[in-house]
């Protein structure tokens, strides 16, 4: 029996780094197009649903081809409102009006246009295959606590974050570190309904190379990924 996996993308109306970025347009589409894009081109992904306050988006939603069964409640969709409390919110209505449990659900982005569907479908996969409660992705970091990050003391003087337990000369002997991306999430409900924070549960990682990984929270990461997508365009959509 095929599983119920249902692909989310939460879209806030307000933006303050980014006004209106999820319609924004980028390379040709508002941005908030890649993710429903993503997420349909995916066979594992039975549906997919954006989670809105915001008419315009829902619109712009439904014309790429994803439902908008629900709007999100104001009190879930301002600045200091916890996305872990819309994702609740979402899995709830689901089921609530379709009457049936959902088996994964995903979440896709809209901050992340530069994913394949093999990235979020790699997500989906590992949480079959495995006993987590939760897939995130990750690209690996620039920086590393234990050799070029750093925080300063009460008087001013500057620490690594980690200091190592012998002296590290190279970057390349440091313990491998990832930063999280918000490439996609696979995760499932049960978890998602029942704790309260993401690292409450088993999580694994599947990495994402870092030109796919780029998430948009400023105009300049908005300028880079539009030309990293025209980029893409011109050389045949990869």
């Amino acid at each position: 029996m095929k599983k119920n996996i249902v692909g989310f993308i939460f879209a806030r109306g307000g933006s303050k780094g980014v006004p209106r970025k999820n319609i924004r347009n980028l390379a040709g589409k508002p941005l908030i197009a890649y993710a429903i894009l993503a997420a349909r081109q995916s066979d594992l992904i039975s549906r997919v649903i954006v989670s809105t306050d915001d008419a315009e988006i829902a619109n712009i939603a439904v014309q790429y081809g994803a439902e908008v069964p629900f709007f999100r409640p104001p009190e879930l969709s301002g600045d200091k409102s916890p996305e872990w409390l819309a994702w609740q919110h979402a899995i709830t209505e689901v089921q609530s009006r379709n009457k049936q449990n959902l088996d994964v659900f995903v979440s896709i982005p809209t901050t992340a246009p530069l994913r394949l569907t093999e990235d979020v479908d790699a997500c989906i996969t590992k949480l079959l295959q495995s006993d987590a409660d939760i897939v995130i992705t990750v690209k690996k970091a620039e920086r590393s606590p234990f050799f070029n990050m750093i925080k300063n003391d009460d008087a001013g003087y500057a620490h690594l974050v980690i200091p190592p337990e012998t002296a590290t000369h190279r970057r390349q002997d440091a313990p491998v570190v990832y930063d999280m991306t918000t490439v996609a999430y696979a995760a499932r409900p049960e978890f998602i309904l029942t704790a309260k924070s993401l690292f409450e549960g088993k999580v694994l990682a599947v990495e994402i190379p870092q030109e796919r990984a780029i998430d948009i929270d400023t105009e300049f990461d908005f300028s880079i990924a539009e030309f990293l997508m025209n980029k893409r365009n011109t050389q045949g959509g990869r």
